[in-house]
């Protein structure tokens, strides 16, 4: 049904090997950390592409393998779209990094400030700065303490719940390959902006750029309307794209075309 270029086997293989044997301790050693992290070790930037969290999250990454690589691998070649792969994925990892740590230091800031000055407002500022997503679980808790400002005991709990949104935010470690994933969405849709493309749900067809288009607002508005539970990493979905596009227009501009 699917006929499967080298490079793009060799990835589908590769993930495949790696899925079989990820337990607790290769996410926590080879997942991406937060870089001022205790557990960060360069190599990460390599690792976390390789590694995925559950069979769905596997499936979904290398069916768009399946489907997009090989005729981006034909255009290509092996060795040029096997780099291409590489360098959005790596390149996803430092930009998501980059954007992760200006948010910690901001949240450790916010912590450090709170945490000097407690008090029912600046807790209720500090959810939903930093939090937003957990407001209505802490609802209650937040309009107890209003009623009790000067509690020791809502203090405490203020503290530790600024002290584990903080921990939570930096010990989670990024695994997947969307980065580079997004990356070969992106440079489909530059390649064969016009190629009609048969959607699963609902079965309608598609322009290409039109998919990447939509996926590309989709990831941006879920960055910033996060819901509870929601533990995808949409910025580095962005990022694979990011890099995608600027290796595309380097080649354009030193070839004349995005090959």
């Amino acid at each position: 049904m699917f006929n499967l270029t080298p490079a793009a086997k060799n990835i589908l293989i590769i993930n495949g090997i790696i899925f079989l044997f990820t337990g607790g301790y290769i996410i926590e050693e080879f997942g991406l950390r937060y870089i001022l992290s205790d557990t960060f070790k360069p190599y990460q930037f390599l690792t976390y592409m390789w590694i995925h969290a559950g069979f769905g999250h596997l499936f979904s990454n290398m069916f768009a393998v399946i489907v997009f690589a090989p005729i981006l691998e034909k255009v290509w070649g092996s060795k040029k779209f096997f780099t291409f792969y590489l360098i959005t994925g790596i390149g996803a990892g430092i930009l998501y990094s980059g954007v992760n740590f200006y948010e910690n230091y901001s949240l450790e800031t916010d912590v450090k400030n709170y945490q000097n000055n407690p008090n029912p407002d600046a807790f209720r500022k500090f959810v939903l700065d930093n939090s937003k997503e957990y407001y209505n679980q802490l609802y209650d808790f937040i309009s107890s303490y209003s009623e009790n400002p000067g509690s020791e005991a809502f203090i405490k709990e203020s503290i530790d719940i600024t002290n584990t949104i903080l921990k939570s935010n930096n010990d989670v470690p990024m695994v997947g390959a969307s980065g580079a994933v997004f990356g070969i969405l992106l440079a489909f849709a530059m390649l064969f902006p016009n190629m009609q493309l048969m959607l699963l749900i609902p079965p309608i067809p598609v322009k290409a750029k039109y998919l990447v288009l939509v996926y590309g607002l989709y990831e941006i508005w879920s960055e910033f309307n996060r819901m509870p539970g929601d533990n995808v990493a949409h910025l580095a979905h962005l990022g694979g794209m990011l890099i995608a596009y600027i290796i595309l227009r380097y080649w354009k501009n030193k070839y004349g075309t995005y090959y």
